[in-house]
């Protein structure tokens, strides 16, 4: 009989990133990642841990954000200097930024529009972040 544990998946996904299952990454993964692709600030992921029950300080959660981050699992997006996010779809693609909202919505966008940005002189484009604000 196979026994399917709740955090199976996401201890193989953090070991598949290099990265230790401690507690309280296991904790912050399964917030992250169990409910599909999304947008989460620190202070967004901090307040939902709160209220799980699950006590984990800000400043931790900051920390394994970057870790994700370096490991693949996230992608940063610095929308100013106040404010990044932090991206589950680690997938190449753009971003509105509804300023009023604070909220930060995937674009679809066609590959070729960005086949049109002229390329410096000696150096190869690495990657392309579009964020475009609107006013709510």
């Amino acid at each position: 009989m196979n026994v399917i544990r709740p955090f199976t998946s996401t201890v193989e996904r953090l070991r598949s990133a290099g990265l230790r299952p401690t507690r309280q990454r296991l904790a912050l993964a399964k917030a992250l990642f169990e409910n599909g692709d999304r947008h989460v600030t620190a202070e967004i992921l901090h307040g939902e841990t709160q209220a799980k029950g699950i006590r984990v300080s800000l400043a931790t959660i900051y920390n394994t954000l970057h870790q994700f981050t370096e490991a693949g699992l996230l992608r940063e997006i610095v929308v100013d200097a106040q404010r990044c996010y932090f991206d589950t779809n680690t997938s190449e693609h753009h971003h509105y930024y509804h300023e009023k909202s604070g909220m930060l919505e995937d674009m679809d966008i066609a590959s070729d529009m960005l086949a049109a940005i002229p390329t410096p002189k000696g150096k190869k484009i690495k990657q392309v972040d579009i964020i475009v604000r609107t006013e709510d």
